[in-house]
């Protein structure tokens, strides 16, 4: 069992999303550790490109504002390992190919198993194309996170075979942003996907508050949010972490006891 799965052994998961280094390195290492300290069971943390396809004006506008400030690949790789003195739960990065591409695949994927990234969400990579990279990530120990989303129907069994860590379960269609309603038919979706796999889910994309996330934990093995976070550090700058840190306790109270 991989660090990523022993993470949703307690229970229903929180796993809250940050993007490194917005407004600023400090910042992100402060929104880290609230996040911890206030019941984090997992977080992902977004390496900045300039071109996040997958996601919606929000975090769209906190990797504008991080590669601005000067943020690098090798800025955040320096960050983790300074985080790791002191925070043990698991650490993803969620960015895109062509940041690991251009970065070396190999040196990337060894600095995640030396700094201890425990996985790793590539929105862009299409699942038939995994192979370019699912050697490096298993030489290193890195979990390669696929994602299921609701048009992935006869290719669903396909996903959830073949995965690792844990399955990242797209709750909506479009780019990632907060929503009012969450209407899909995610209980079939799991359904069929239990029938494959016992690899915990958790479900992403538009979730933003307590009743959301509740509903969502439900259904599934855990709850991701990331754009109501990154609008917190939109709003708040330097002084968003102290935010952070109310609305993540808020949230794990909400999905905790499902």
């Amino acid at each position: 069992m991989s660090k990523l799965e022993l993470a949703f052994q307690k229970g229903k998961a929180f796993i809250p999303f940050i993007t490194c280094g917005d407004p600023d390195l400090e910042t992100t290492k402060k929104a880290v550790r609230e996040a911890v300290r206030n019941g984090a069971d997992l977080i992902e943390l977004g390496i900045p490109f300039s071109d996040p396809t997958a996601e919606g004006p929000v975090i769209q506008g906190a990797n504008i504002r991080a590669l601005s400030g000067g943020i690098t690949t090798d800025r955040v790789f320096d960050m983790v390992r300074e985080l790791r003195k002191e925070i043990t739960i698991p650490f993803v990065f969620m960015t895109y190919a062509n940041v690991v591409f251009t970065y070396g695949a190999d040196r990337f994927f060894a600095l995640c198993g030396e700094i201890g990234v425990d996985g790793i969400i590539l929105p862009d990579l299409p699942f038939e194309e995994r192979e370019e990279f699912l050697p490096i990530s298993r030489k290193y120990q890195v979990d390669l996170i696929s994602l299921i989303a609701p048009t992935s129907e006869e290719r669903i069994g396909m996903i959830a075979k073949e995965a690792e860590g844990f399955l990242y379960l797209v709750s909506s269609l479009g780019v990632t942003g907060m929503r009012n309603e969450i209407n899909t038919d995610l209980e079939s979706i799991v359904r069929i996907i239990r029938t494959y796999t016992k690899i915990p889910c958790a479900i992403g994309f538009g979730i933003s508050t307590p009743e959301q996330a509740k509903k969502m934990a439900g259904v599934a093995d855990g709850v991701i949010v990331g754009s109501a976070i990154v609008k917190l550090l939109e709003n708040y700058g330097k002084t968003a972490p102290q935010y952070i840190g109310s609305y993540i306790k808020e949230m794990k109270d909400a999905v905790k006891n499902i």
